[in-house]
């Protein structure tokens, strides 16, 4: 197969409305106790020996500091949460774009368009393709500066890769030494976007999911075929 010019998943951890909301309901119940405590204090003191009003300044000015924290808490997690939410609707508008990022890309008979990366290093470069596996498939002379490629999916001896996801790297070589690994940049259609604590995740044809600030290029799906 020639190559002509063209024109890994996560675990995503915990989300980060959850981490706010413990925060903010750990300091909210210490504020609670805090509060308990000095009215049982006030409450029970010997009136032989109530306490002294420098005592009860500090403490008032403890009681200041506490609610003072709760509310700083409180107006973060509003711009914080607001701020999220502006990146999902934004991000929402995805949905059914193709976005490019160095991932394994879903193959369903169509050319995809592989962008490799500008080699560090050697004096010979080789495209590599890999199965969902890692395993090696496919590789073709690659000339830096050619910049995108389309491959086709047709292996060398003539049959066709079927449906699934694939991947690309660069290996570049010194006389017949690898010197070299780099991922390519694939399109993947953009089937769903979620918040995570991380930032806004994007959910590819194929189940590949990747941060959003991975995506490096945006553009409209390619039509299908007629």
């Amino acid at each position: 197969m020639e190559i002509s010019p063209g024109t890994n998943s996560f675990n995503p951890a915990a989300p980060r409305g959850v981490v706010r909301q413990e925060a903010a309901a750990a300091i909210t119940s210490d504020f609670d106790t805090f509060l308990r405590m000095l009215t049982a204090q006030i409450t029970n003191q010997d009136p032989l020996n109530p306490i002294s009003s420098e005592q009860f300044a500090v403490q008032l000015a403890t009681f200041s500091g506490v609610e003072q924290q709760v509310r700083t808490n409180q107006l973060l997690e509003g711009l914080v949460g607001a701020s999220g939410q502006g990146d999902f609707t934004q991000m929402a508008s995805w949905v059914g774009m193709e976005a490019r990022a160095p991932m394994l890309t879903f193959y369903e008979g169509q050319p995809l368009s592989v962008t490799p990366q500008d080699p560090v290093a050697g004096n010979r470069h080789e495209l590599v393709a890999v199965d969902q596996m890692g395993n090696e498939i496919w590789r073709g002379r690659y000339m830096p500066g050619t910049g995108s490629v389309l491959w086709d999916g047709i292996l060398p001896d003539g049959t066709t890769v079927p449906h699934g996801l694939y991947g690309f790297q660069l290996e570049s070589f010194e006389q017949d030494q690898l010197v070299a690994t780099a991922p390519a940049l694939t399109y993947g259609q953009v089937q769903e976007v979620r918040i995570d604590r991380g930032g806004p995740v994007l959910v590819f044809t194929g189940g590949v999911e990747m941060y959003a600030d991975e995506v490096s290029a945006l553009r409209r799906a390619a039509a299908g075929p007629p």
